[in-house]
Formats: C-alpha cells, sequence, structure tokens
C-alpha cells in the first residue's frame, strides 16, 4: 500500500469521527438561553475532542511526511491507532451527557491514553520499518512530550475519582500542549535542527 492510500483512509476516518461526534449535539427544545444550559458540557466535551482529534491528524499527517515507505506492521499499527480513535466519541458522548461525573471522565481519560500509547507504537512501528537513523527518529528524539503525555493521561484516570476537574484539567493542559503543529518535525521538514 501508498503512503498515499494510508494517509487518505486514516483522513476518512477521522473524518467519520468528527462527524459522529457532532451527531451528539442535539437541538434544544426551546428558543431561550435556559434551553441551552443542559447542551453546555456535552458541547464542551465535543470541543475538547475535536481539538482531540484535530491534533491527532495534524500530527499523523506531520509523522507520515517523515515517513519513506509504509510496510505491514505500519498499516496494523495505523489500524490500531483509528482503532482507539474511534472510540473517542462514545467516551465523549457519555462524559458530556453525565456531565463529567467521575467514571465518565476516567473513561474518557482511559481512551485518550490508549490514543498516546497506539500513536507512540505507529511512531515506534515507523522508525522500526526506516532504521534507527530515520528522519523520524532524529525528529522526535528523546520524545519528552510524548512520553510527559502518556505520564499525564495516567496521574488523570485515577485523579478523576478524586476530582473530576482535575483530570478535565489535565486533559486541556495535555492538548494544548500538542496544539502547535509538532516543531520537531517541522525542523526537519525544513532541514533545520531539531530539539528533544
Amino acid at each position: 500500500m501508498s503512503k498515499g492510500r494510508l494517509e487518505a483512509f486514516s483522513d476518512g476516518v477521522i473524518a467519520i469521527l468528527i462527524t459522529i461526534m457532532v451527531l451528539e449535539l442535539h437541538v434544544p427544545h426551546g428558543v431561550d438561553r435556559a434551553a441551552l444550559a443542559p447542551l453546555t458540557p456535552v458541547f464542551l466535551s465535543y470541543v475538547l475532542s475535536f481539538v482531540y482529534l484535530g491534533i491527532y491528524w495534524n500530527n499523523h499527517h506531520h509523522m507520515l511526511q517523515l515517513t519513506s515507505h509504509i510496510n505491514g506492521g505500519v498499516l496494523w499499527a495505523n489500524l490500531h491507532l483509528l482503532f482507539w480513535l474511534s472510540i473517542v466519541p462514545f467516551a465523549t458522548s457519555w462524559m458530556g451527557e453525565n456531565h463529567f461525573a467521575e467514571l465518565p471522565t476516567a473513561v474518557y481519560g482511559f481512551v485518550l491514553l490508549m490514543c498516546g500509547v497506539a500513536y507512540w507504537v505507529l511512531q515506534e512501528t515507523i522508525i522500526k520499518a526506516q532504521g534507527p537513523h530515520s528522519r523520524l527518529r532524529t525528529a522526535i528524539g528523546s520524545d519528552k512530550k510524548g512520553k510527559a503525555s502518556i505520564a499525564l493521561y495516567i496521574a488523570a484516570i485515577p485523579l478523576a475519582f478524586l476530582h473530576e476537574e482535575i483530570a478535565q484539567i489535565i486533559f486541556v493542559f495535555v492538548a494544548l500542549m500538542w496544539l502547535v503543529p509538532d516543531q520537531r518535525i517541522e525542523h526537519q521538514l525544513h532541514d533545520k535542527p531539531t530539539r528533544t
């Protein structure tokens, strides 16, 4: 399979996931502001998940720009990532519909953790296929940002049962960390020195 087909398939899946999430935003049964109030947690969880899916789409695109060839292992690792991303609409809906309650927030954190792990697996599978001196390995270096994200998700899951607001702050913080496209890869694409 060509890299272009893998990208196109992944883009299509992520677009469908965003569409599924937006369908959970039901039209209110009133015409005043009070009718919108019950939708606030659903809308906020949608925005957060939309940002996360956008981050994965953006960084997936950048990562594949540094990928020279695709093998079977990369295909399966990519499907593994898409599997966990496909759970995001369910976790988003459950958390929003239940006003960020403890268990739905913890499950949302677990899904984010597994998406992060799956992305790391895909990244490492690509590097293995291209060799230790690949442009991707050079770009990510020691991957402190990726490791920090996974550690924060792990911390957020039990925190959701103590103070779900802290877990939610962690989710937002990690999203903000990744909101700007990965500069390490941007530098490698433009043949600039990278930082780890």
